[in-house]
């Protein structure tokens, strides 16, 4: 489906959440009851006739408040898909497309009146350096038709570009690592469960608002019986100069932090309790004691990948992929979710070279 009144309404869309029991966020989201229901709209994102993730939606501020997913291994390369909408948020016209679904993409279509999300037209010719940033992320599908459902629009945030393609890229890759070494379960098949989320600021992007902050939270079962991992990381949306790699943390400490954001009855609570709450991967673990070290190094190198944004040097380039449309931001086609710079230069998005930035998080 698309919206409904609560997660539970499609039994398909449990699977997204860790045994089926959604976040706790106060005021928003309690004991898997929204708590304003005209506001807040839970979406079981349908593509392909395939349920592929979850999120819950604010229509005030027209961004996701988070995005619930289920990692099982993921596929290099990025898809060329047109940004999309969902549809059934809004006003439709047409009285077939009210029984159509899935997501869609919007394509100048006079028949449906937005007025409820974020549209492409949000994010184009910004001059404010803010990137449509994934909360489910491309890089974390396991399929082409898994990766074209991250773009739909109510999966997206506006985020700062450098915070994008710096520390919450990293921190990203190096999670994706840990799940894919440590959630293999005895049929070594992977899964885990990661819920991305989004706190909203005062600021906006012509109609979109501009998060504070992102956050990311993951659980998943070893493949030792009732042997469970967990953790999270959590980054200012800001741009970034010289700004240390995220810190792995435990849910404690990011439950903490978010409790000081979602105000209501209750306490923040992402996941039930087979997940630890005081405990990080020892792989996570073992990065953050050597992260004093090596951020000096990281640093430098990404400040050296940056500075080809502003000085294009054509030793550095792969390819060059016109802009789309006059888009300054986004559509980058690359091996990678982030081994691409998503900001146009000189008419081009200019692909760079971070595989030995990234081989030292590995």
């Amino acid at each position: 489906m698309c919206w409904v009144e609560n997660f539970s309404d499609v039994p398909q869309c449990k699977k997204f959440f860790m045994k089926g029991t959604t976040p706790n966020l106060p005021g928003i989201l309690v004991n898997g009851t929204v708590q304003n229901q005209t506001r807040y709209k839970p979406i079981c994102q349908l593509f392909n006739n395939t349920y592929m993730f979850a999120t819950l939606y604010d229509t005030t501020k027209r961004i996701p408040v988070f995005s619930a997913y289920t990692f099982t291994g993921y596929t290099t390369g990025r898809p060329r898909q047109s940004w999309m909408i969902e549809s059934q948020l809004e006003d439709i016209k047409i009285e077939e497309m009210k029984t159509q679904h899935e997501m869609k993409e919007l394509n100048n279509n006079t028949d449906i009146t937005v007025d409820h999300q974020a549209v492409d037209a949000d994010y184009k010719y910004n001059n404010m350096s803010m990137d449509r940033g994934h909360l489910f992320p491309c890089s974390y599908a396991p399929d082409d038709a898994a990766k074209r459902s991250t773009f739909t629009l109510t999966n997206i945030v506006p985020q700062e570009s450098s915070f994008n393609g710096g520390r919450w890229c990293v921190a990203e890759l190096k999670v994706r690592e840990a799940l894919w070494n440590n959630c293999k379960k005895n049929n070594n098949k992977i899964e885990a469960n990661v819920v991305t989320g989004a706190v909203p600021s005062n600021n906006k992007l012509n109609l979109v608002n501009i998060p504070d902050l992102l956050w990311t939270a993951f659980c998943c079962e070893t493949s030792k019986k009732d042997n469970w991992i967990a953790g999270a990381y959590w980054g200012d949306n800001k741009e970034e100069l010289n700004e240390k790699e995220l810190d792995t943390i435990t849910l404690a400490k990011l439950y903490e932090k978010l409790n000081d954001h979602y105000h209501g009855d209750g306490v923040v609570k992402v996941f039930p309790d087979q997940c630890p709450k005081d405990d990080i991967p020892e792989e996570l673990l073992k990065d953050k004691d050597k992260k004093d070290k090596t951020d000096q190094n990281n640093l430098k190198r990404m400040s050296d990948v940056q500075g080809i944004l502003t000085k294009r040097r054509k030793v550095d380039i792969l390819r060059e992929l016109p802009l789309r449309d006059g888009d300054v931001h986004d559509h980058c086609v690359y091996d990678d979710d982030c081994v691409c710079s998503s900001v146009g230069v000189k008419g081009y998005y200019l692909p760079v070279v971070f595989v030995s930035f990234f081989l030292t998080f590995k």
